[in-house]
This record gives C-alpha cells, sequence and structure tokens, in this order.
C-alpha cells in the first residue's frame, strides 16, 4: 500500500512515531496527484478537452510550496521531542468556497477569480494549526450553486474517480472526488441542501453535515446563510471523527456557532450500539416531484438497487444490536426542495449583492458612465448562470407583492420539517429514535451533461438530503454497496440536534459489520491507473 492510501488517524499515529515521515506522506501524495488530476481548473479552459477526459480534475489551486514548509515543520517538531497536533501531518484539501489566507479563494466563479484572501476561514484555520498540510483548493459549483459540479466556471470541471465519465455530484465535488482518488487523506467541504453528502455518496466516502452552529462558519463565502454548514469528507468513519473534532466548536468571530461543549468523537466511536433506535420512513424511499405538464405532485420509487442497499444497510446494523423501527411517518419531506427553492434563493440574492466590482473582485474593463452601469456589466460579464438565475430569482420571491405567497409560505414549511424530526426524537414522544436511517441520493452519480442545464432536476437530486438542512440536524452519509455499473451507492444517518458523537459511533458499528464484505475490496477505477 502506498502512504497516500492510508488513513489519516494510521498516518497520524505513524508520523508520531517516526515510522515515516510527514514530508515522506507529502510527496507520495504530490505524486499521486500528478499521476491522476490532470490540468486544474482555470476560467480560460472553456470545456474538458478530450486528452483530459479520464482525469480527476478536483484541483483550482494547488498550495506545494506551503505544504512542503508545513510537513518540514512537523517532523522537525517531532524530531524535538515537541508536542503536535492532532493531524500532524495528515495530507488536506479545502473546498474553495472557504477563504484560506495567501491562496486564491475563487468560489469556483470569474467574479472571484484574482481574490487572495487575507485572512483563513476558521475551520481551515484550525485544521492548520492541527497539523494537517494543505494541499490546495478544490473545485465546485459556483457558489456552491448545484448538485453536480458542472456549474463551475473553472474548468475542467471533476470528474468522478470511479467512471470519469460520470459527475462527482455537488456542490463539494471537488472535496469528495479528491479523497476517492487519493488525492488528499481528508477534505473540508460545506453542506447546503447535500452538498457533501450527496457528493460523498456519488464518490463512494464518508461525508458528514454537522448540527447547525456546530462548525463556525466564518471565513465561509455564504450561500443560504441559514442553511450552510461545513463538515469533513473522509475514506472512513473514524477520520471523519478525527476531522470534525479539529474544526468543531465555538467562534467569537461567527455569532451562529454553538457555544457548547465538543464531544470526543474518537473516544466513543466503537462503544456498542446495542438498544439504539433507529427509524425507517417510507417518505424517504421515494420522489415527490411536480409534473413538468400539469404542476401536479408525482411521487416514483427510488431505484431498486438503491432501496435494497440502503435495508441492507439498517439490516447489518440491527445484527449490531440496534433496534429498527418501521413506518416512521415524515409527511413534510417532500416539500423540502419547494422551500429550498425559495428560501436558499432569497438568502443567496442577499449573499451576492456584495459582489460589484468595487471592493474586491473582477471589474469590467469597459468604458462606463456610473457606477450603477459598472454594477451591471461587473456582474453581467462575471457571473455565471447559475448565480444570474438564483439573483432572479431571489429578489421576485422576495418583493413585497409576493413574499407572504411564496417567501413567508416556505419559512413555514421549514417549521413542518423541523417538527417531523422533533417528533421522531423527542426522547419522551412515540419514536424516540435515536437516528433515522434513509438512502443519501434517489440515484447514483449520473452521466456528464445529462441533467445539467436543467435546474429543477438538478435540484431534486437533492431531495433526501434537504430536510436535514432545514431543520438544522446532523446527518452522515456511508458507502454501502455498488449499482450494477460499479457506481457507489450512500446511505445516511440522520439524528437530532448535536447528536454527531452517536451518528459517528452507528457508521462505525456498520463499517465493522461490512470490513470482510467483498465490495469493501473494490477501489476507483483512478486508483488503479
Amino acid at each position: 500500500m502506498e502512504l497516500y492510501e492510508l488513513t489519516a488517524h494510521n498516518l497520524v499515529e505513524m508520523i508520531r512515531r517516526r515510522e515515516i515521515s510527514a514530508m515522506e506522506v507529502l510527496e507520495s501524495t504530490l505524486q499521486r496527484i500528478s499521476q491522476v488530476d490532470g490540468i486544474p481548473g482555470t476560467v480560460q479552459q472553456d470545456e474538458n478537452t478530450d486528452s483530459q477526459a479520464n482525469r480527476v480534475h478536483a484541483f483550482i489551486t494547488q498550495t506545494t510550496e506551503r505544504a512542503r514548509h508545513q510537513a518540514e515543520t512537523i517532523d522537525r517538531a517531532i524530531a524535538a521531542g515537541e508536542v503536535v497536533g492532532p493531524l500532524a501531518g495528515v495530507p488536506f484539501t479545502v473546498k474553495d468556497i472557504f477563504c484560506v489566507k495567501g491562496t486564491p479563494s475563487t468560489a469556483a466563479s470569474r467574479i472571484l477569480a484574482n481574490f487572495t484572501s487575507p485572512y483563513s476561514a476558521t475551520p481551515a484555520e484550525r485544521l492548520e494549526a492541527a497539523g494537517g498540510i494543505l494541499l490546495g483548493k478544490v473545485n465546485l459549483d459556483e457558489f456552491t450553486y448545484g448538485s453536480s459540479n458542472e456549474s463551475s466556471a473553472f474548468k475542467p470541471f471533476p470528474r468522478n474517480p470511479w467512471n470519469t465519465h460520470r459527475v462527482t455530484g455537488g456542490s463539494s465535488g471537488g472535496s469528495a472526488a479528491a479523497v476517492a482518488a487519493g488525492e488528499g487523506a481528508l477534505s473540508l467541504g460545506t453542506d447546503t441542501a447535500g452538498s457533501i453528502r450527496q457528493p460523498a455518496a456519488f464518490c463512494g466516502v464518508v461525508g458528514m453535515k454537522p448540527t447547525y452552529g456546530r462548525v463556525s462558519r466564518y471565513g465561509l463565502i455564504a450561500f443560504g446563510s441559514s442553511l450552510d454548514c461545513p463538515g469533513p469528507l473522509a475514506r472512513n468513519v473514524t477520520d471523519a471523527a478525527l476531522m470534525l473534532q479539529v474544526i468543531a466548536g465555538a467562534d467569537p468571530r461567527d455569532a451562529t456557532a454553538a457555544n457548547l461543549p465538543v464531544d470526543h468523537y474518537v473516544s466513543t466511536l466503537e462503544n456498542s450500539i446495542r438498544g439504539m433506535r433507529i427509524g425507517i420512513s417510507p417518505d424517504y424511499f421515494r420522489i415527490t416531484y411536480p409534473d413538468p405538464e400539469t404542476g401536479e405532485l408525482r411521487q416514483e420509487p427510488l431505484l431498486p438497487e438503491i432501496e435494497a442497499a440502503a435495508l441492507r444497510a439498517a439490516g447489518r446494523l440491527a445484527e449490531m444490536g440496534a433496534d429498527m423501527v418501521d413506518d416512521i411517518p415524515m409527511p413534510h419531506t417532500r416539500y423540502g426542495i419547494p422551500a429550498y427553492f425559495v428560501i436558499s434563493r432569497v438568502e443567496a440574492a442577499s449573499n451576492l449583492h456584495r459582489f460589484d466590482g468595487v471592493k474586491y473582485g473582477y471589474r469590467t474593463p469597459d468604458a462606463v458612465e456610473d457606477l450603477h452601469e459598472m454594477y451591471r456589466k461587473t456582474r453581467g460579464q462575471a457571473f455565471g448562470v447559475q448565480p444570474k438565475l438564483r439573483i432572479l430569482m431571489g429578489m421576485y420571491v422576495s418583493a413585497a407583492q409576493y413574499s407572504e405567497q411564496y417567501y413567508n409560505r416556505a419559512l413555514r414549511v421549514r417549521t413542518l420539517i423541523r417538527r417531523d424530526f422533533d417528533e421522531i426524537f423527542d426522547p419522551y414522544g412515540k419514536y424516540r429514535l435515536d437516528a433515522l436511517l434513509a438512502p443519501t441520493t434517489p440515484t447514483t452519480a449520473f452521466p456528464i451533461g445529462d441533467v445539467y442545464g436543467d435546474s429543477v432536476l438538478m435540484q431534486y437530486a437533492d431531495q433526501l438530503t434537504v430536510p436535514t438542512n432545514h431543520a438544522g440536524v446532523p446527518a452522515i452519509s456511508m458507502p454501502c454497496g455498488f449499482d450494477k455499473d460499479g457506481l457507489p451507492i450512500g446511505f445516511q444517518l440522520i439524528g437530532p440536534d448535536f447528536s454527531e458523537a452517536n451518528l459517528l459511533r452507528l457508521g462505525r458499528a456498520y463499517e465493522i459489520a461490512t470490513d470482510d464484505d467483498e465490495w469493501r475490496k473494490l477501489k476507483p477505477n483512478c486508483i488503479n491507473k
């Protein structure tokens, strides 16, 4: 096994014992990136070229010299007998929606292509302070707007390591692809409607959306401020727990960060799950969507392979001692996407107003007569289709004459979705669940170009993940097998507020139960190149 293939927790122990050095791990990982990633994304390239079609293209920016300096510092500290951080020597990447001091921080948009951040986001800062080695910034849907990573202004956009003709999922597609392809053991992503969990499922890795406020949003370029959640992507549950341990906690620079103690996630990972109650809801095993002709809601069952894989995962957890509870009602799940369509666009439009060509980022080179024309030309030239659509939609549904019909109603629906979770997790209620188990996505990774351009259809790829963002509760997605085309399938566990330790414990129990399964031995196609 090559060093780049080792897990984060194994790397930490081996580096501390001086069996390997941080620099050796870094060089192995850099060689891996050179082998599989191909050319980085830039705004000058319009599309993937044929010669690059079998590469992963996870990166926008590589920070090689910074990484070598960090690795040297770690190795010197260990040689001197100094105490090093819990991620000492572990290579990681950061979704380029986070500001990192001294790096281009682009949000995968032309409007920020020339912006170098003067400060670091709290989660990224904490990862480096813990001894993590920053490999660079990875690609995403522009401003995180999408579920496939195809909307990035930086081309080539990422491709799925299991099949490079398939999407990675979005918007944390670069993060999931990098982890799956061996280009860093960990990656920092964000989840607004499922943007950690959906690409994690598509790429066959572990992805966790923490409770809203568990991880600081300071330094995160906001999409939907009431929905965005930073979180870890990793190859296994232990690494996700180790990373969450580092990035979680209060932050005086973020008023929405919870001022609550952080559980010691790693130390409780292998505690028994016997007696824990896990629910199965039929509302998470079908997709409800509007008929394009009539507007009426239609229901379709999930693909049989997806349903079967999730139910097998439930069976393995039952073998480990969990109690399964069937027929859990989640009646407002079907309204998660329509409510998200409205709320997220109002918040996106508000957040995008700061990008105007005045203070930082792109400014139109054209002659202008006044400030308003400069705004208009700057935004028209530098925003892609998805930001423009969200500005138009957000301004429309929040206008005084429409806000009651759309925005206020969407907020009420969000409250009903939250009540569904409150009811099933109530320790004194009828169901008393510790977790809800569901498929992560209604399909496996779709072919490049199949869904892109259809905003409604793209959005419904998130129907099973977005309710947790409305409710603010935590969830973890894990791989649970493969479909007939050899593409990963994911399932998720959803819990009550600040129950990350329990979800990680359940996830680890599932890993133990399936450790000898044949599908665990499979590796992405790019790994075998």
